[in-house]
């Protein structure tokens, strides 16, 4: 239940729904509970004539609702004739039909407000949660669970505990409405059929024991499933070039088969409440007649058979509520596990945040440093003690082998990831005291991978300034090398790139990613391998968007092509989380270390 609840606070302020829902559903359940308890004044009506009617005394208590009824009725009978009070029952009938159905849709309307008020809440808190939290959370997670959990488990989460809402308060309020009428009819064939009851009640518990755990597990399967069907779309060329189209098939086939065997398994059990209670309401119901008929016949009651028909027909109905809350009870433990899987996700709190003390910065001025820098992966460590200082103005190249720990040390200085050991300063202040967006915002980053969204082309150079001009777009756009390729596209920078920019080049991809960062125009810079995967056309019209991209910048370059940071003012070789040799070309190249035997390895392959 503690979930439930925490799941129902995101209706708040859930007092502007329930107070107009509460009064039109007992409005409702009035008027629908009269509507059968009308069927006694209508037979006797029917059953009796002016002459024939026996004369009849107003009850002494409001409690006796069906008397009170019946004794209009006939006295409507005896003053009008039968005919007319006939007409007059069945227009009562009407109206409380009538009124029955106008709150209950009034009711629904409510209902359905509370539900997409509270869906646009959680959706809302999930998806910030997800954004506010570390990259490296990513790296450990699928992102099919994560997409399932906002699109699908909020969707279940939405309709079951909302619409469980609506059924746990209307249909017990519409129960004790019944039984109130079945007792007001008669008090001893009440107490039998309540002993009856309970035990249709135990038989459906049983059949949906097991339905919470079985919920959970179909939430983490349809994830799975979430997953290899996005990582099939994005590796789709990789997939038909290896001819592993069929693996892949049946890789998602398998996971295929076992949800629906367990959404067969959740059916069975659900669908087999629904029988069973309408079976037993059957059985109750001929019980009850069989008792009730037995009293009749042998004048042990004060039931008239107008009554008894109307008891019937009121006690057929004891079973619908019952059902309900039967069947809401098997939605709810689908959405607790939704509901479940949603807040992990939502309580999940990034492990790098701002301090209590974090300030805002809006220049940079003097230098980046690492202090003593170390970081580890589980089980394997990257960097080891690493100090370095970057003078503003400056351009610092990274090479050396891979795995040597490059990438690993550029994301430490946005803080993408957190230093075991060691600090990063700016300015002479540790980053950690840097609120994250004011630290971000003085970095620009173009990485190896072009990351570009499916939008227009002047929508994804504008990313993260949404004022931007066309002429600044534009402007930007000239210092990439872009201009000229993105007038000749269909509709220039009104262009649709497709998802990731698929309609797009390599180097065009580039090219964007790189007025983008243009235009943001921060003052450090971080390039990590931005042309490692094009090809020498590609790489020489995006190496000199780098350059003027980098022009009285502050930059750190991550190289794979030696050649092309040879310029850099200070060259830095990592090697196995070490800084094993520093300083610029013609030095490290005098020193015949590991920067030069990498050179000479490059020249030779390019030979």
């Amino acid at each position: 239940m503690k979930t439930y609840f925490r799941l129902l606070s995101f209706a708040q302020p859930i007092a502007r729904f329930a107070v107009p829902y509460i009064i039109f559903t007992v409005l409702g359940v009035i008027f629908n509970t009269l509507n059968l308890a009308l069927l006694v004044p209508l037979l006797s009506t029917l059953f009796s004539t002016r002459e024939t009617a026996v004369p009849v005394h107003k009850p002494e208590s409001w409690w006796e609702v069906t008397d009170v009824m019946t004794y209009y009725a006939q006295l409507a009978n005896q003053t009008y004739g039968p005919h007319t009070a006939l007409q007059i029952v069945c227009g009562v009938i009407v109206l409380s039909v009538m009124f029955s159905n106008v709150f209950k849709y009034f009711s629904q309307r409510v209902m359905e407000n509370l539900r997409i008020h509270t869906l646009l809440n959680l959706r809302k808190t999930v998806f910030d949660n997800v954004m506010n939290l570390h990259t490296g959370y990513f790296s450990n997670q699928r992102k099919g669970d994560i997409i399932s959990k906002i699109a699908s488990d909020v969707q279940v989460v939405q309709f079951s505990v909302t619409g469980t809402l609506q059924v746990v308060f209307k249909e017990p309020l519409q129960l004790i409405a019944y039984v109130f009428m079945l007792f007001a009819i008669s008090v001893k064939l009440t107490f039998f059929a309540v002993l009856v009851i309970p035990i249709s009640a135990f038989l459906i518990s049983k059949i949906v024991k097991r339905l919470k755990e079985q919920a959970t597990q179909a939430q983490q399967l349809f994830g799975l499933m979430i997953s290899y069907l996005d990582e099939a779309l994005s590796g789709i060329k990789i997939i038909k070039a290896f001819n592993a189209t069929q693996d892949i098939k049946d890789k998602f086939h398998q996971e295929n088969i076992r949800y629906s065997e367990l959404g067969r398994k959740m059916a069975r059990r659900q669908q087999l409440g629904g029988p069973v209670s309408e079976f037993l309401g059957v059985l109750m119901v001929a019980v009850i007649v069989l008792y009730g008929g037995t009293l009749i016949l042998d004048n042990q009651s004060e039931l008239t058979v107008p009554k008894f028909i109307g008891y019937i027909a009121l006690f057929s109905q004891v079973m619908r509520p019952a059902k309900a809350l039967t069947d809401s009870f098997s939605t709810i433990h689908a959405g607790i596990a939704a509901g479940e899987r949603v807040l992990e996700l939502i309580d999940e709190k990034p492990a790098i945040q701002d301090g209590p003390d974090a300030i805002h910065v809006q220049e940079f001025r003097e230098s980046i440093r690492l202090h003593d820098l170390s970081f580890s992966y589980p089980g394997r460590q990257v960097l080891k003690s690493i100090n370095l200082t970057i003078p503003k103005g400056k351009t610092i190249a990274l090479v050396g082998p891979s795995g040597g720990g490059k990438s690993t040390l550029m994301d430490l200085i946005p803080r993408f990831i957190e230093a075991d050991q060691g600090s990063v300063t700016l300015d002479g202040l540790d980053t950690r005291q840097i609120r994250l967006e004011s630290l971000w915002s003085l970095i620009g980053v173009v990485n190896q991978e072009s990351v570009l969204f499916n939008e227009t082309i002047h929508a994804n150079i504008a990313f993260g300034v949404p004022g931007a001009t066309r002429e600044a777009v534009e402007a930007a756009a000239r210092v990439a090398n872009a201009h000229e390729f993105i007038m000749q596209t269909e509709h220039g920078y009104n262009t649709n790139i497709g998802d990731r920019g698929v309609k797009l080049s390599g180097g065009q991809k580039q090219r964007l990613c790189i007025a983008r960062a243009v235009l943001k125009n921060p003052p450090v810079m971080l390039l990590d391998e931005a042309t490692s995967a094009l090809d020498t056309e590609s790489e020489k019209l995006v190496q000199e968007a780098l350059n003027n991209l980098m022009r009285n910048r502050t930059s750190l370059v991550i190289a794979h092509r030696l050649s092309t940071i040879q310029s850099a003012d200070c060259i830095v070789v990592l090697e196995d989380g070490c800084i094993v040799e520093q300083g610029n070309h013609a030095e490290l190249m005098a020193r015949e270390g590991l920067y030069r035997r990498l050179v000479d390895m490059q020249q030779f392959t390019e030979i």
